[in-house]
This record gives structure tokens, sequence and C-alpha cells, in this order.
């Protein structure tokens, strides 16, 4: 058992830490390198060279060094650096940390991989431990990582270097359900490491959550945080935090935006870009392929890929969650021969986070959406990364392949483009991306199409996961912003489908927007549904050119177009296409009866095929003729039998309605028994509720009329007043005997 420190030992690290932060202050104070320089450009210190102080009046220079031992560090954190295994520092640790260290702003950019992470966790950890910050003072610094898995890196990189140090940490990320336990904490905690929804979410609800004494703000991928997918957020978060602060901003793709770094009220920040002088944007061990592959056939190559690299770990990254799971459901069933994951936003953090630490162990296939784009450093190298959709622009090609080639490590990558989209080498090279195109050789080409479509019809819980892939690709497509590359009517939409293995293509509404040349009558358009959180069908036509008027027109700018303001004539044409829900059945036109039709007659005919007049069933037939009168006493005989048969039927008719109606008024008696049963558990002492469902009991019963009785039991008789057939007698009575109760 560990003895209880004594208190001459706690005065004692306190005086040691107190001379340790002041010989720190003075040595940052000293040597503190020149606004807008760059450390980088300054050589490092020879290995002999004294660090810390020289004599009585000077330090050694921190600027320019190149490992982390020769910083102004406390000893906690290079205790913390050093059972890390962190010796030497990476560009950007080298370019940042004597500016960070410093409490000036930083906009922060590096490749991927290259250690951003330890360029904000050092000075987090520092900054707090000058400021001799302890668990009453409360929220001093917040990480803020766009998603969750990323969160959960930092969380774990924080408790390595910072395990010597006293703070408390936590970690805030959505999908957990101990959200009441955060809120009971969250006020005790120094360093949080949190997404922006949770975040906010503790602001708004979390009881005397207080963060108006924090010193520093970080901001992870940068970028993304700051673009819109973020912005209502982060403007929220802004609001809520000191204006006096230190905040670092840090990514592969750092934003120059005058209007975002307003937003964060940043005061000369120092824009450190250490590899904007190099001659690649991506590491220099990343191997980069790009083949252009049809729409069709991109299925087919990713198979094929897969099987000819079973011994590699190979992250997929598709546009959409429902690609996702529609590939990774299908390729399973498939057996490729290698195991399959998948990760995307829409599972639970328990599974993703499972998922993500068995992706790190083990070799397997894992396809993502782009949740796994950003930061995300696997343990174990992987070693190809396939992007079977195009990313949306340079910033997120960069993102996706450096997830490979991580610090010194090697890495391969290859991107399937489509021949619309060719114009994304263009961007790439003007990027500084190196990019080397190859053709896909055909004869290792294995089709899958064939057996995507017996998976649907084995399983058919499979077809509507297809179709929703299907969609979900087309609008991501129609979403994007650069039309150059992204043209969504270029695409071979029938061969697509039929690639998913899907007998037809699913219907698909218009893109709602003004032609402004002319177009093809047959080319097609995408438009998405009324309701973007339900998958609805979408609906393929053909284009109409015409003129509109001018209130047609105005709406034709709006991104959605809403069915029901659509003109349903369907002899007008117009300058969009018809929006048409696929569950929507068309307006038929009236029936117009001719009234000069010919009529019809009524034909009867007999056992032989021979045609009878419209009575003859009832007459003499054995006479054989066919126009002879009706016997008064055979009609006379006939309608009695029918008029016994319908008082029959009536009967039965009448015994089997009450029988049904006194069968649905038991039911509904004890539904309404088993409601009132399950409401009084509830909440037994609600008074109110319990009245209330006493009214709704009897609310079908017949109102009653009580009296007192004379008689010695003093008991309660009751008069039915709902019975209609009441005589005077009866009514005189029984004002009698009120009266007589009354003089009692």
């Amino acid at each position: 058992m560990r003895r209880p420190k004594s208190k001459n030992f706690r005065k004692q690290r306190r005086i040691s830490e107190e001379s340790e932060i002041e010989l720190l202050n003075s040595w940052i104070q000293s040597q503190q390198p020149d606004s807008g320089s760059n450390p980088m450009s300054l050589p490092p210190l020879p290995n002999n060279a004294p660090i810390g102080r020289v004599d009585d009046t000077a330090f050694s220079r921190y600027a320019g060094v190149d490992k982390f031992n020769q910083l102004p560090l406390s000893k906690r954190t290079k205790d913390g650096l050093r059972d890390g295994k962190f010796v030497s520092m990476t560009d950007i640790q080298r370019a940042s940390l004597p500016h960070a260290l410093c409490g000036r702003d930083i906009l922060g950019a590096a490749k991927t991989g290259s250690g951003k992470t330890l360029a904000f966790i050092i000075p987090v950890l520092e900054k707090l431990y000058r400021e001799r910050w302890g668990p009453e003072d409360g929220v001093g610094s917040i990480i803020i990582s766009p998603t969750r898995e990323l969160a959960g890196q930092l969380f774990d990189v924080l408790k390595t270097v910072g395990k010597h140090h006293n703070f408390s940490a936590g970690l805030l990320i959505g999908g957990r359900k101990d959200v009441d336990m955060e809120k009971e904490r969250v006020n005790e905690l120094n360093i949080l490491i949190c997404t922006p929804g949770r975040l906010l979410q503790h602001m708004d609800e979390t009881p005397n959550f207080e963060c108006s004494q924090m010193q520093i703000l970080v901001l992870d991928e940068a970028d993304r945080i700051l673009d819109s997918g973020f912005k209502r957020e982060l403007n929220a978060i802004i609001s809520q935090l000191p204006k006096r602060r230190q905040t670092l901003l840090f990514s592969a793709t750092q934003t120059k935006s005058v209007q975002d770094l307003a937003r964060l009220s940043l005061k000369d920040p120092e824009y450190l870009s250490v590899h904007e002088e190099s001659v690649t944007a991506t590491p220099t061990l990343l191997q980069q392929i790009v083949m252009v592959v049809p729409l069709d056939q991109k299925l087919d190559m990713l198979w094929s890929f897969i099987k000819t690299h079973l011994q590699s770990k190979i992250l997929v990254f598709l546009s959409s969650c429902k690609q996702v799971k529609f590939v990774f459901e299908a390729f399973k069933k498939l057996h490729p021969g290698i195991p399959l994951k998948c990760l995307h936003g829409r599972m639970k953090q328990e599974k993703r986070m499972a998922i993500y630490s068995e992706f790190c162990e083990k070799r397997s296939v894992l396809f993502s959406t782009d949740v796994a784009a950003r930061g995300l450093d696997f343990n174990k190298a992987v070693d190809w990364v396939v992007q079977v959709d195009c990313p949306e622009n340079v910033a997120s090609y960069i993102h996706r392949v450096g997830r490979t080639a991580r610090y010194k490590s090697g890495g391969r990558s290859v991107l399937f483009l489509l021949p619309s989209e060719i114009q994304m080498l263009e961007k790439l090279k003007a990027a500084k991306v190196p990019v080397h195109f190859n053709k896909p050789r055909k004869e290792l080409l294995q089709p899958v199409s064939a057996l995507l479509a017996s998976l649907l019809a084995k399983y058919p819980d499979l077809q509507p996961r297809a179709q929703r892939a299907f969609i979900t690709y087309l609008r991501s497509i129609h979403i994007q912003k650069d039309k150059e590359i992204f043209d969504v009517m270029k695409l071979p939409i029938d061969e697509y489908s039929a690639s998913l293995g899907l007998p037809m293509t699913p219907k698909i509404r218009f893109l709602n927007q003004k032609i402004k040349s002319k177009a093809v009558p047959t080319e097609r358009i995408l438009a998405e549904p009324e309701n973007p959180k339900k998958e609805n069908a979408f609906k393929l036509s053909k284009k109409k050119s015409a003129t509109r008027d001018s209130k047609d027109e105005e709406v034709e700018n709006d991104l959605l177009l809403a069915a029901d303001t659509l003109n349903e004539d369907e002899g007008k044409a117009s300058e969009i296409g018809e929006v048409i829900p696929a569950t929507r059945v068309l307006k038929k036109k009236k029936l117009k009866i001719n009234v000069h039709r010919p009529l019809g007659t009524r034909v009867v005919f007999d056992d032989e095929g021979n045609t009878l007049p419209p009575l003859a069933r009832i007459a003499d037939t054995q006479s054989g003729k066919e126009t002879m009168l009706l016997d008064p006493e055979q009609k006379a005989e006939y309608y009695r039998r029918m008029r016994e048969d319908l008082k029959k039927a009536d009967k039965e008719d009448k015994l089997l309605d009450r029988q049904r109606r006194r069968e649905k008024r038991i039911k509904q008696k004890m539904k309404l028994k088993e409601v009132n049963a399950e409401e009084e558990d509830d909440d037994q002492d609600d008074i109110s509720g319990s009245e209330g469902e006493e009214a709704v009991d009897r609310r079908h019963k017949r109102k009653k009329v009580y009296f007192d009785s004379d008689t010695d039991e003093g008991e309660r008789n009751e008069v039915d007043t709902g019975k209609a057939g009441i005589t005077l007698e009866e009514q005189e009575a029984l004002a009698l005997k009120l009266l007589n109760s009354m003089h009692s």
C-alpha cells in the first residue's frame, strides 16, 4: 500500500513546481521567436550545446531545435513524451511549437500524418501547467474534432503525453448513452476533447457549465469544422467562449478565409504552412494511381481489385452510407476471401469504435464514407486507399489518401474516375498532387453484376438496399458544387442500375432548374426528393422546352420545387422536368358519356345454350311455348317463397350483426380496461388523471339518478332514467318516495 504523502513532501513539490514555472517563463520570454518568422529556417542546435539556462541571464535558443528535450517544457511533459517514445520533432512541430509556447495564435497547415496532434497537445498541457490550473478552476482547454473516431484518437494521445500531469480530461462525443453522467462531471474537467454537437449540447443543457475562464481553444481539422456543415454549432460555441484566449487551428488543408478567422477572433495569427514550398501536396512515399472506369463497371473493378489483393489492408471510400451498407452486405455474401468491415456515420458509437479498433489490428477491407477520411491514424499501415467515388474536391482527396503513407512509411492509392470526371486530373495536378494514369487490365476484370442480380433474387432484403444505394449516389453527384466534374446528365443511369443487380431502374424525379440552352429531349436530369429525410423514389422522364409565365420562373429558381406547385396538365409544356412522385396516381380525365350510344338487351340462355325471354325461368317451360303468359298462382307462389327467404336471411343478418357489435363492444371495454390499468400503474398518485380515466370509462353508460332510501341499512337504490318506457304511475310513485325521504 502506498503511504499518503506528507505535508513536507507536498510543500517541497509545490516549491519545486513554482521554481520550474518561473524558469520556463523566463526562458520562453527571453528567447521567443520573431512574429512572422518560421523557426524551421534556423539551424538546429549542436548536440553538445547547453539546454535551458546557460548563465545567470542567458538561456539557450529553442526556436529551430529538433529535439523535444531542447524545448522549454516541464519535466512532466518531457516524461510523458519519453514514455510515448517521442524524441525528434516533425516539421510542423518544429515550426509551430516555439510560437505556440509563447501564447500566440496558430494557423498550422501540414501534410497528413506529419504529427499535427502533438503540435497542439503539448501547448495545451504547458499552458495549463504554467497557469497552475487545478480541478477547482474548471475548464481550461477545449479541443474540437469533426469526428468521433478522431476525437477518441486525440484523447489517447493526451492520456499518453499528459499522464504525469494532474489535469482531469474528458471525451465528449455523440452516440454515447452516459450523457447524464457527463453532465454531473463535466464542470470538474480541465481539458475537454469533443465533437461540436456534443459540446453544444452540454452548453445548452448542463447546469452551471462554465467556460468563461478557458485559456486555450484548439480546432483539429479546422477547415472541416469551419465549413457550412458545422457553421451553426461553431457559431453558438464561439459566442459562449471568452474573447481573451489562445486559439490553435491545424489541418492538412488550412483555410485562409478572413471571414472564418474573424469568427474565431484570432489576434495576429502565425500562418505556418511547412509544406507550402514542397514539390507535392501529398506524402512523398505515396504512390497514386488514377484509372478511368465507366460507372457500370465500378463494382466489377472493385471486386476484381479486392480479389487480387487478398493479403493487403484496404480502405475503400464510397460517397454515401447507403452505398457502404449495400456493397458491404453484397460482397460479404459473395465471400471474397478476406474479412470485410464497414464504417459510416449512421452506426452506433460503440460499434464504430469496435470496427475502427479491429481494422487497426487485422488485415481486412474497410468500406467507409468520409467519416474515416480525416485525421485517423491506423496503427498498422494501410496498404491501399481505394476511392471508388470521386471526392468532392482536391482537399477531400488529400485527406482520403492521407490514411496511408503516414509519417515515414509508404503507401498506395487508386482513384476510379468516370469519363465525365476526367477534369479532376487537371485539378489534382494544379494542386501539386502527383498522380499516374493507368488503364485497367480487362483480362483480369471479374464481372460481378450477374452475381449481384442473383443475390437480390435470393435475398429480398438486399433489393431495397440496392435501390437506396442507387438513389443516394445520384443525389451525391447532383448536390456537388463543381459542375465541371460532376454532371448527372452524363451518367448512364440504366446501365448503372443494372450493374447493381436491379431488374428495373428505380424511379427518379427531375432536377428543377431552368434549361438555359436547347437540350436534347431524351437527356435525363435528376432532382432531390421533397423531404430530404425520407428516401422517396425518383422518377426519370424527358425534358420539355417551352415558355412559362413569370410566376413559374420564380419557382424554378428554387433548388427544390414542391410537387404540389407543378402543373399537372399533360398537354402543357414546361421548361423544367415534371416532378411526379412514384406513389402518386395521376388525375384521370373525366369520362364523357355518349347519350346516343346503343343500348344493350338482357339475354337469358337455357341449359342447351338457347336464348330465352327474361322471365322464362319461372314460366311453364314444359309446354314449349316461350311466349305464353305467366300463371298468376305460380307467380304468387314464387313471390311468397322469395319473401320467406328474405325474412329468413334478414333474421340471420340481424343476429350476425348483433353478435359482431357485441364482440366489438367487449373488445373496446377490454382495451379500455387495459389502458386504464396501465395508466393507474404508471401514476397512482395523479388524482386528476384517475378522475379523467373514470370519466372515460363511464362515457357510454346511461345516467342514473340516486336517492336516499329510508331502509334501515341505508342502501342506495337507483332508477334508470334512460329507459324510454316508464309509465305515469311509476313516475308518481317515484315522486312520492322522494318527497317522503326529504321529510323524514
